[in-house]
């Protein structure tokens, strides 16, 4: 998942592309490894998240209630009510603002926030109880009150007229130097947080606060939560401050997000950086997936959801782990939360039934988990307390009794102390007591003596079982489960996040810090707003080290027989032109051309259908003909969230019938780029299939790697590109863009 430099092979392809005619272009620094000190990388953007001191937030000293009322019936009175008491536990100071009250719920108010100034009350965080904050966020920028958090709605959830007063709102924040929290946010920043509760803690992020309940509630179940942000609307303050602030808390152990829209994804990248450098996870259920969700996410929120291929491919880049439900955000940030890091990544699945076993196993595996069968000397060790005909390679069936008596805690400490083993994970498909009793006693004593990950699957609907409430709840080194599922999921993430933070080396990193020599070249073909040609797309590539086929641009017959000669027969002869995508379908290709007469005949008939079809051309290409291979496309493409993507897939007519493309937000590096293709469902042609050779992969991870330095160098002028097909030769040949399109911004 993590990029690395690769030097030696772009020499490799300048030196293909010299003998194959070309005059290679400037050495581009692919990889983005630029030795250049900077918080910018090459379009000027910056390559470190801020992060935001929110410490006043959540434990100010001064609370200013603007609007606070104790009349009996209004809704602001329960607010009101639960601010004092959350201020109480908090140990800050209220201070109710309201012009017509000299005291609400006896504590002495001012008029104004005006008034706070006068008196020199420096505020915190003041909390506004009013229809519309507009107007009080100048007064509090003149107190220099430090945040502010809006329950107002109305704003860009309603629709235009909404938005608009929101870009007014945060427009007012920007010049006032505070930090707002909303609009149309609510109360859950204040709830009431136990504190009796030991271990790291999940700090929760929401954009809907009824969505956050489920993960508030594992509180019950004795697991931490040290805070919690309802963002609401994001005007100011968005998930990516949360997540930068929550990555840099000591008592947190896990991020937990239920996210609607986000308010600019670069942040929100930037942010997950900043957790990914200190390993701490950060866990999702972001919705949009669907065009039924994103059109209900931007009825809520007001936000764009983005391309739903592109933010999973974004959180995936930077370790955010997306998970679905509710449940699974629960499931798996609090496992995350509260595991030690893994000694080793084999997981043992044991249980007292062996359908139990096997169903879990067959499940466990097909989701990627490494169940290693155990060594003969640890089966025969097994075997001493579990009769041999039973299985015990993994999984291990223990066929019940041996859980009933001494044996169950010998069983358990075997497995566990098994080198390859560093997950046991114990099904429990029903109560059976008085042995589920005893398993889960000797699991739990267990997990208490060893370094290893103990997870529980408590499979009774009831869940009222002493088992379950008091011995394996009242634990907090075993991970207790509800279903099969979950369980294998939040396993998966557990392995998966640590494998992906240790020697975490961040894309931001990759990044380039000054431009290549390759930029003036290509920023000279550039016409803002237009279509370039095929020709003058090609030209791009060139400019960027991407070897293309030898090639003419002719405005005439003889001309075109010149070029053919030059060339070199057989020729591939294409109208070239701007917004000329697809040539094929309009009779605008000839293949294979071989002597003078054809090349004449092929120019006449080009230019005849251009004409007819009312198709603007800047000439004829007379282009080599290339041999055979495996025909990809790449590109690059703005999403709305993220800025430039580049993708990779499939090419030719197959990318628009199987969309078998995979997706990145760049920067990345080489090591990513190999990823993209391993995500292909035909990354098999690659390799040779039915007695074809293996391509030239390593060709078409540099034209990945120079497309996305490309995109990161004409971000703002380059819209789109598109290189279908790029033809990817055999082993050691190199690939060729046969094929442009590109758009100017």
């Amino acid at each position: 998942m993590l990029g690395s430099t690769h030097g030696t092979f772009t020499t490799d392809l300048s030196a293909r592309v010299v003998a194959c005619g070309e005059q290679p272009a400037a050495r581009v620094a692919v990889h983005g490894a630029v030795a250049v000190e900077g918080d910018t990388d090459v379009s000027g953007r910056p390559l470190h998240a801020p992060v935001p001191d929110l410490d006043r937030f959540f434990r100010p000293e001064v609370v200013a209630v603007v609007g606070a009322s104790d009349a009996e019936g209004r809704p602001n009175t329960g607010i009101t009510r639960q601010l004092i008491d959350w201020a109480g536990r908090v140990g800050a100071r209220v201070v109710p603002v309201h012009p017509a009250r000299e005291a609400v719920f006896g504590i002495d108010c001012v008029a104004s926030v005006g008034d706070l100034a006068a008196l020199g009350v420096e505020v915190d965080l003041a909390v506004l109880l009013v229809a519309d904050p507009l107007p009080v966020v100048e007064q509090l920028a003149a107190a220099k009150v430090k945040f502010a958090v809006a329950f107002a709605s109305g704003f860009a959830e309603t629709g235009e007229a909404g938005a608009a007063a929101q870009e007014r709102l945060a427009a007012a924040v920007g010049r006032s130097g505070l930090r707002l929290l909303g609009p149309n946010t609510n109360l859950n920043a204040f709830e009431r947080f136990r504190d009796d509760l030991d271990g790291p803690a999940i700090a929760l992020i929401t954009q809907s606060g009824h969505q956050g309940r489920p993960v508030f509630t594992l509180q019950e179940l004795g697991v931490r939560l040290s805070h919690w942000a309802p963002t609401g609307n994001e005007a100011d303050l968005e998930t990516a401050d949360f997540v930068s602030y929550f990555a840099h808390r000591p008592e947190v152990g896990a991020i937990a997000c239920y996210v609607e829209g986000l308010k600019d994804g670069r942040s929100f990248l930037l942010a997950a950086d900043q957790a990914a450098r200190r390993q701490v996870p950060v866990v999702a259920v972001k919705v949009g997936r669907t065009e039924a969700g994103a059109r209900m996410a931007a009825s809520h929120t007001g936000k764009l959801t983005g391309a739903d291929q592109v933010v999973d491919a974004a959180m995936r880049q930077f370790g955010v782990i997306r998970v679905d439900g509710l449940d699974q955000l629960q499931d798996t940030a609090a496992l995350l939360a509260r595991a030690r890091r893994p000694v080793a990544d084999g997981v043992v699945v044991y249980s007292i039934s062996g359908g139990t076993g096997a169903h879990f196993s067959d499940l466990a595996t097909a989701a990627g988990l490494r169940l290693p069968t155990l060594s003969q000397a640890r089966q025969d060790e097994l075997h001493q307390w579990i009769p041999d005909y039973l299985s015990v390679a993994n999984p291990v069936d223990n066929g019940g009794h041996p859980v009933g008596d001494w044996r169950g805690r010998k069983i358990i400490d075997a497995i566990l102390a098994d080198p390859e083993v560093g997950v046991l994970i114990c099904p429990i498909t029903g109560p059976f007591p008085p042995m589920s009793d005893k398993l889960a006693r000797d699991l739990v004593e267990a997990a208490e003596q060893t370094d290893k990950l103990v997870c529980v699957v408590w499979g009774s609907p009831l869940g009222t079982e002493d088992a379950y409430r008091t011995t394996l709840l009242g634990s907090s080194r075993v991970a207790t489960f509800r279903t099969f599922g979950n369980c294998i999921g939040a396993v998966k993430a557990y392995l998966d996040h640590h494998r992906f933070t240790t020697g975490y080396r961040s894309p931001f990193d990759e990044a380039p810090r000054t431009p290549s020599p390759s930029l003036r070249k290509a920023q000279a073909l550039m016409r803002p707003g237009h279509w370039l040609s095929e020709h003058a797309a090609k030209q791009l590539l060139r400019a960027y080290g991407i070897r293309v086929p030898r090639e003419q641009l002719v405005t005439s017959a003889a001309a075109a027989v010149r070029a053919a000669g030059l060339v070199g027969y057989p020729v591939v002869m294409k109208a070239s032109g701007a917004q000329l995508a697809h040539k094929t379908e309009l009779g605008l290709v000839k293949v294979g051309l071989t002597s003078a007469s054809q090349i004449r005949d092929a120019y006449k008939e080009l230019t005849d259908i251009a004409r007819y079809e009312g198709v603007d051309l800047d000439g004829v290409l007379v282009c080599q003909m290339v041999g055979r291979g495996v025909e990809m496309v790449v590109g690059v493409s703005r999403d709305p969230l993220f800025g430039p993507t580049v993708t990779v897939g499939l090419g030719g007519v197959l990318v628009e019938v199987l969309n078998d493309a995979a997706v990145r937000v760049p920067p990345f590096g080489e090591r990513e780029a190999r990823d993209m293709l391993g995500e292909l469902r035909g990354r098999a042609l690659l390799d040779g299939v039915r007695g074809a050779p293996a391509a030239d992969v390593d060709a078409l991870v540099e034209v990945v790697l120079r497309v996305q330095r490309m995109a990161l160098e004409l971000d703002g002028e380059l819209e789109e590109l598109d290189i279908n097909p790029l033809m990817v030769l055999p082993r050691g040949q190199g690939a060729v863009a046969l094929d442009a399109l590109a758009v100017c911004r």
